[in-house]
């Protein structure tokens, strides 16, 4: 099995494909997956999986957005808000009037 990440709550091989995937240090090992594998169910549970693949990108792409608003909201939250008037005066970063670009990194400052 593959790990769920987190923004989309969905494995990425699930996403394009439709099923989970089962990785070859699995199929050696005696798992449930292993075990109880048929391949007419299998096949039958591909078929309504891939049915139901738009649904579950649809959802994925809901919870996405959600979480692109969480993230987008917590980075705000962290900013101040300043507002400027015409005449304020400001600390302007002045870049490269103090170093010879040709020099490098080992120029003198």
């Amino acid at each position: 099995m593959t790990t769920t990440r987190t923004p989309t709550g969905e494995t990425p091989f699930q996403l394009p494909y439709g099923s989970e995937a089962l990785i070859p240090a699995e199929v050696g090992l005696t798992s449930y997956c292993v075990e109880n594998y048929d391949r007419s169910k299998n096949d039958e549970a591909l078929r309504l999986q891939l049915d139901l693949v738009d649904k579950v990108r649809a959802a994925v792409a809901q919870r996405l957005v959600r979480y692109q608003d969480l993230m987008a909201k917590h980075y705000n939250s962290k900013v101040r808000h300043r507002d400027f008037q015409v005449g304020d005066l400001v600390l302007r970063k002045v870049l490269g009037a103090t170093k010879d670009v040709f020099q490098g990194k080992l120029g003198p400052n």
